[in-house]
């Protein structure tokens, strides 16, 4: 098919490149002529693995191309794809502008029927409102055929979006209209082969889809993490109780993991929309009130625990972080819970160093004042972060974390102090190496007779 996606930003850009990867001719519209140029070079202006090379193999096959122009990519396209971004309001809702702009221009542009797909995530009856306005432009020209709107929420972790996309859970199509859901099926079946997981239902069920599912797994994340405070002050260790919990089919493993809060551009987001809609139709939204304010104070858990450890004298403290990125395999910074434990550790005079296997470019943008005084050093590498440190934070983490030489991490170090912010480590094990560890919801583990000097 002949496809035209809007917009070369995250979901964009995985959704031009799988598509050209299976055969389909893709034109990708950006503005942006700095992120155009990137593109066309070669080059792909987010950090996700594999994606960098995919865009280069289908821009060499002629497959996958970059245009700033709409009308020209339009001209001969079967399905628009609106992947735009749709920012959070100061009053927590979606802001639509780039989307009705993007209906806007479509409507001034289009010269065939053609099918529109909602990429982007967005609040229930926005399909209907792209549908009516680029109707409206239509109808402004004299043009008198149809063109569907449709919803296809993107459920893409970062980090594994390829494989996300390519081998889904299910795909949600959202369509009132027969026809064009075939043809979005049929353009969906070649990932979907082995198994069936295309769910055809109404455009405002699919639109609620997606809000409703990060609704959950953030609920579950700021479940467990109550639970873990519970578990802090009852001597419980909650990765037993993850792991009793967790083999109950009806609540499984995933988004059950203590740890320092959840961030990104999805969760947050998507939960302070619902509130908002809620807040709209005259409901208290109190589940989702109590997920983002333990999320809040979640992510001011590491910064209290050192505050604790050294008695409130943290002025001068050397203070290493690992990981600053949101999650692992992305370079995204959004919400993340490093950024509430930065700006924490900075006001209250800590020299800080801090590894990021690719988001350490991202942190000295957002911070070039206390990286230029020197308040802020980017190390490296991770043993270069933990040398003459007094403690040691793991905040995101990277598999390179996983199974580090802790000896040798612990003859670097001034003090032996170690904040999991992930319970990515067994502490019976690093106490026995010397290190003074505390979990999320876990017991503390061995004792520094440096604590309070």
């Amino acid at each position: 098919m002949q496809l035209c996606v809007i917009g070369a930003g995250y979901v964009g850009l995985v959704t031009a490149a799988c598509f050209a990867e299976m055969g389909n001719r893709v034109i990708c519209v950006e503005r942006d002529t700095a992120r155009l140029a990137q593109l066309r070079g070669g080059r792909s202006p987010i950090y996700e693995p594999g994606l960098e090379s995919l865009l280069a193999q289908h821009q060499a096959s002629g497959l996958l191309s970059f245009s700033a122009s709409l009308r020209g990519a339009v001209l001969h396209a079967d399905v628009v794809f609106v992947a735009v971004g749709t920012p959070q309001q100061e009053d927590g809702s979606a802001d639509l502008r780039h989307v009705l702009e993007a209906a806007d221009e479509l409507g001034r542009v289009l010269r065939k029927q053609c099918i529109v797909v909602n990429k982007s995530t967005v609040p229930v009856g926005s399909a209907e409102r792209v549908e009516q306005r680029i109707r409206s432009a239509l109808q402004q020209r004299s043009l008198n055929f149809s063109v569907p709107v449709l919803s296809n929420p993107e459920f893409l972790k970062e980090g594994s979006a390829l494989e996300d996309f390519t081998r889904p859970d299910r795909v949600i199509i959202g369509s009132d209209c027969p026809h064009a859901g075939d043809v979005l099926r049929r353009l969906y079946a070649p990932f979907v082969r082995n198994h069936e997981r295309i769910l055809l239902m109404p455009r405002r069920e699919a639109e609620f889809s997606k809000y409703a599912a990060n609704a959950f797994l953030a609920t579950k994340i700021s479940f467990i993490n109550e639970m873990a405070s519970l578990c802090a002050r009852l001597g419980v260790d909650i990765e037993h109780v993850r792991r009793g919990i967790g083999s109950d089919r009806r609540i499984g493993t995933h988004f059950i993991y203590a740890g320092c809060g959840y961030g990104g551009s999805c969760f947050p987001k998507d939960v302070r929309a619902l509130i908002r809609s809620a807040e709209q139709l005259g409901i208290e939204p109190g589940v989702l009130r109590a997920v983002e304010a333990r999320n809040a104070l979640q992510k001011t858990l590491l910064f209290q625990a050192l505050r604790g450890h050294f008695s409130g004298l943290l002025q001068g403290r050397v203070v290493t972080l690992w990981g600053l990125a949101f999650k692992p395999g992305t370079d995204d910074l959004r919400e993340a819970p490093s950024l509430v434990l930065l700006d924490a550790l900075l006001l209250a005079g800590c020299q800080v160093r801090a590894y990021d296997p690719v988001a350490n470019a991202g942190v000295a943008r957002r911070y070039p004042r206390e990286v230029a005084s020197g308040q802020l050093q980017l190390c490296e590498s991770a043993l270069a972060a933990v040398e003459g440190s007094e403690a040691l934070v793991l905040v995101t983490e990277w598999k390179q974390f996983r199974q580090p030489d802790f000896a040798q991490v612990r003859q670097l170090m001034r003090r032996p102090l170690l904040l999991d912010g992930r319970n990515l480590y067994d502490p019976a094990e690093l106490r026995a190496l010397g290190f003074v560890y505390q979990g999320v919801g876990r017991a503390i583990q061995g004792h520094c007779k440096e604590e309070a000097a």
